[in-house]
């Protein structure tokens, strides 16, 4: 639960509490967790927004031009680190960029989510995220580097002692309490060494603070472990990949409006329209919720993850499916982000998506619970139903949707363009070592 503190409040705690270090976070467009550390000799100059930086931190790229930016943190998101010492603690703030003329800064992730939240609350809505993060427990080398060596082979849901990441598992989720998250359950996944805790569902803007700072304490809990988490979408070919399933919900004056016991599967006419809305634009939201050439090797067909471009109430296939609950625990499950993926801009993308749909009142296609998709078959290349192959299909999508780039904002979508078509590029340039085994000796 997010505290209401003030400036006042923060300064005051900083001091009953001997804070000494004080840590600027903020996300760039990429979804990497940023930081600056101050005293808290600077904390009041921090908190009138008076820290200064280089624009490139939060752009994703070093160019040339520099651009100054000011750090403004969000009283609201203080809070002390559990496991650094209690003498000269260190605290965190997560802050908003602004321009020197005190504007939003047009490439920060955190203000294009707020502007999404404005344009909702305008409709009359409001859009509450739940989510479950899945991550994989790697041994280190000696010298301190990640391995692929999971941690143990464990299945779906196993007891310790075949679950050996479980002690690991309960201090990031007893961390995570002692910070102040509201954590709903832990388990193993089915992955060996693959882990899975969902957090509770908040309001949007906190869900994607949370998420941001989730990863950050997760890394943090299993190093001291001895341990690597990573939040890679696929690092093997044979066994499943990692999500960051999104749990949705849109609220209209303290009520859930997507249920209508009067409407087929009991689900409201606005909630058609927003899944219709998350359909026609999921190529583009692709790009954002899926951002790493890796990405793509989780969303194929066969997988326990989703290929298709529609919704279910059942198929794991489906990028959105609907549980079971209904009347105030109805919701949108988006289950083709990954934990890769920047939260800021994914729960932007989806909500800018799915206000599209209920604004140009679209009609979603069937449910998708009796389909799968095989992509070995000869026509599924040109099936609509399916979700961009790799990442260079993404980003064109993204490129030519101009609702999503509206809503999230041009300057910032063509920052994450630029350092992504790098990114793609860089990847295509490459001979990998399956093309030297499958021709190398054939050719």
């Amino acid at each position: 639960m997010r505290f209401t503190y003030t400036k006042e409040d923060v300064l005051e705690k900083a001091r009953e509490d001997n804070v000494q270090f004080i840590r600027l976070q903020f996300t760039d467009v990429l979804g990497t967790f940023k930081n600056i550390a101050v005293t808290v000799d600077e904390l009041a100059r921090a908190l009138n927004g008076d820290i200064f930086f280089d624009s490139s931190v939060i752009e994703g790229s070093v160019r040339n031009m520099i651009t100054d930016i000011y750090l403004l943190p969000d009283p609201a998101t203080f809070v002390i680190f559990p496991w650094r010492p209690r003498e000269g603690a260190v605290a965190r703030l997560i802050c908003d960029v602004l321009t020197p003329e005190g504007q939003p800064f047009g490439a920060c992730s955190r203000q294009a989510l707020k502007g999404v939240i404005q344009s909702a609350g305008k409709m009359g809505f409001t859009l509450r995220a739940g989510v479950g993060i899945d991550f994989f427990l790697f041994h280190l080398d000696q010298q301190g580097k990640p391995t692929i060596i999971t941690h143990d082979q464990a299945g779906y849901c196993d007891l310790s002692p075949v679950d050996l990441g479980e002690n690991a598992r309960r201090d990031m989720v007893l961390t995570l309490q002692e910070m102040g998250f509201d954590v709903s359950s832990s388990h193993h996944e089915i992955a060996p060494g693959q882990h899975q805790i969902f957090l509770k569902e908040d309001s949007t803007l906190s869900m994607a603070d949370n998420i941001v700072t989730f990863k950050f304490v997760v890394r943090t809990i299993a190093q001291r472990h001895g341990l690597y988490a990573s939040f890679m979408p696929k690092p093997f070919a044979q066994v499943n990949g990692s999500g960051m399933h999104l749990h949705l919900s849109l609220w209209r004056e303290e009520q859930n409006i997507l249920a209508d016991p009067a409407e087929p599967f009991s689900l409201s006419r606005v909630t058609e329209h927003f899944i219709a809305g998350l359909i026609n634009h999921a190529p583009a939201l692709a790009a954002i919720t899926n951002p790493l050439v890796n990405s793509y090797k989780r969303l194929v067909s066969g997988e326990l993850a989703p290929s298709l471009a529609g919704w279910s109430l059942q198929n794991r296939n489906t990028m959105i499916r609907i549980p079971a609950q209904r009347e105030e625990g109805t919701q949108v499950i988006v289950r083709s982000p990954d934990p890769a993926a920047n939260p800021y801009l994914s729960i932007a993308a989806c909500l800018a998506a799915g206000l599209d749909g209920i604004a140009c009142q679209l009609d979603a296609p069937p449910a998708l619970d009796e389909c799968t998709l095989d992509f070995t078959d000869r026509q599924a290349s040109s099936c609509p139903q399916r979700l961009p192959r790799n990442l260079g299909e993404a980003l064109f999508a993204l490129e030519d949707d101009q609702a999503i780039r509206s809503a999230l904002g041009g300057y910032l979508c063509d920052c994450f363009l630029r350092a992504k078509k790098n990114e793609w590029e860089r990847y295509q340039a490459q001979v990998h070592q399956w093309e030297l085994d499958e021709y190398l000796a054939n050719f």
